[in-house]
C-alpha cells in the first residue's frame, strides 16, 4: 500500500484509501473512519487540513459498499459495526505500515472506532476523537433515520450520494436497513467503553438529530481512561463541518497534549 490515493485489499474487500502528510513510519496517523453514508471524498477538505494543522500522517479509507470501495451484500448483519472493528480496521493499518494512531471517527465511524480501542488489544492507539458517536438506539435517532428514509425515496438524498459512491443503494440501505430493524432497537455497545484505556475527545453538536448528549455521558460516566468532551451550540450530526475552526483547534490541542505526553514519558524512561 503506498502513501497517496488508492485501492487496498484487506480482508477480501477492495477498499478506496487516501493520505496526507507524512508517512506512517514517520509520523503519529490520524486514521479517519467516516460515517453511515460517508466515504473518503465526503470528509471534504478536512484531512487535509488536519494535516496541515496537526503536522501528522492522516489517513481516510471508505468501507466496502461505499464510496469508490467494493461492494457488499445487503442485508448488512445487524453487528456490522463491530465486524468493522474487529476484522477490517487492524488489517488496514497493517496494511498502510501504521505504527501509532489516534483514531478519529465520525458517527459509524465513531462507534467502530470506540469498539476497536474497547475490544483489540493494539498498542499503536493512543486516542480516541469520536465525533457524534453512538454506543446505543434512541428514539430520536432512530426516527431521523426513518426520515432519512423518506428523503431517499421522494426527495435527491439518492442522486447526491450518487456523486459520491458507486452504488448509492448498497451506501443507504446497508445503513438504513440495519438501524431500522426491530431486531436493532436494542443494540447497545457501551462495554467496550469499559476497556477503553486510551485518552478520548468527544465532539457532539446541540442539535444532532441522530444522537443526544446522552451518549457523550455513557462514555464519561464509563470509561477509566480520561474523556473531554466539547459540546458545540447549534451544530447538527456533523459538528467538523458546521463549527470546522473549532473542531480542528480541539482535535489539535488534543493530539498535541498527547503527543508531549508521550514524549515525556520517553525522556522518564530514558533517565
Amino acid at each position: 500500500m503506498e502513501w497517496g490515493r488508492g485501492i487496498v485489499a484487506v480482508a477480501g474487500h477492495e477498499l478506496e484509501y487516501a493520505c496526507w502528510g507524512p508517512a506512517p513510519d514517520t509520523a503519529l496517523t490520524l486514521v479517519m473512519l467516516h460515517e453511515g453514508l460517508g466515504s473518503v471524498d465526503l470528509w471534504r477538505d478536512w484531512p487535509a487540513a488536519l494535516a496541515e494543522a496537526t503536522g501528522m500522517g492522516v489517513l481516510a479509507y471508505s468501507r466496502a459498499g461505499y464510496g469508490r470501495s467494493s461492494l457488499v451484500d445487503l442485508p448488512r448483519p445487524l453487528d456490522y459495526m463491530n465486524r468493522e472493528a474487529t476484522d477490517i480496521l487492524g488489517p488496514l493499518m497493517d496494511a498502510a505500515g501504521v505504527q501509532s494512531t489516534v483514531l478519529l471517527g465520525h458517527s459509524d465511524g465513531a462507534t467502530i472506532a470506540g469498539i476497536y480501542a474497547g475490544s483489540v488489544s493494539d498498542m499503536r492507539v493512543r486516542g480516541l476523537v469520536l465525533i457524534a458517536p453512538h454506543f446505543f438506539t434512541e428514539a430520536e435517532g432512530l426516527a431521523a433515520i426513518r426520515a432519512a428514509g423518506t428523503a431517499y425515496g421522494t426527495g435527491d438524498l439518492k442522486a447526491r450520494l450518487a456523486r459520491h459512491h458507486d452504488n448509492a443503494d448498497v451506501a443507504f440501505y446497508g445503513w438504513h436497513d440495519v438501524w431500522t430493524d426491530p431486531a436493532f432497537a436494542d443494540w447497545n455497545v457501551g462495554d467496550a467503553i469499559d476497556h477503553w484505556r486510551v485518552p478520548a475527545l468527544i465532539v457532539q453538536g446541540t442539535d444532532d438529530p441522530y444522537g443526544t448528549r446522552a451518549q457523550v455521558d455513557e462514555a464519561h460516566d464509563r470509561s477509566y481512561a480520561p474523556v473531554d468532551v466539547l459540546m458545540i451550540e447549534a451544530a447538527g450530526h456533523a459538528p467538523h463541518h458546521d463549527a470546522s475552526d473549532q473542531v480542528r483547534d480541539a482535535v489539535v490541542a488534543f493530539c498535541t497534549t498527547l503527543q508531549q505526553l508521550e514524549q515525556s514519558a520517553v525522556q522518564i524512561t530514558q533517565i
